[in-house]
């Protein structure tokens, strides 16, 4: 079960419970595209400049479809399970701790093989908007900012 808490500073908190819950939310971008396994967090959340999603497959299970994207960049977090993911004319196998950043106008699709030992778990972080500087250039320090703890 999630927990959503709006509070007066401009943050939310999401609680999307433990990976193990991932595969029990239904969600997608479209009914037709919706499935188990997904949660598409930033209609959760308010979200400017990046979109996520939450995805869980069962041994077996594929995307079914391959997509590529014009302007959206996307980073694909994995954090349990065996997989592989079709990019472009490549496969690549996919688990705990790969990460694989796929650019614009590159096919894509994903699977979790069939004898994975368990559920191809991960984050897919979307963005598409300016081109963000090696070293985030907007931040600002306060050293003497005592720390809450």
């Amino acid at each position: 079960m999630s927990r959503y808490c709006d509070l007066v500073s401009d943050y939310q908190v999401l609680e999307m419970g433990g990976l193990d819950e991932w595969r029990e939310h239904y969600g997608g971008f479209r009914p037709t595209s919706s499935r188990d396994g997904r949660r598409v967090v930033d209609h959760d959340l308010t979200m400017q400049y990046i979109g996520m999603t939450a995805n869980a497959f069962e041994p077996g299970e594929e995307a079914g479809y391959w997509h590529q994207h014009a302007r959206v960049e996307e980073l694909y977090v994995f954090l349990s399970g065996q997989g592989q993911m079709g990019l472009d004319a490549d496969v690549v196998d996919v688990g705990a701790g790969t990460v694989v950043r796929v650019g614009q106008g590159v096919w894509r699709t994903w699977r979790c093989v069939p004898d994975s030992p368990e559920q191809l778990r991960w984050l897919c972080i979307r963005a598409g908007g300016y081109e963000l500087p090696h070293f985030p250039d907007d931040s600002e320090r306060d050293e003497d900012r005592p720390s809450p703890w």
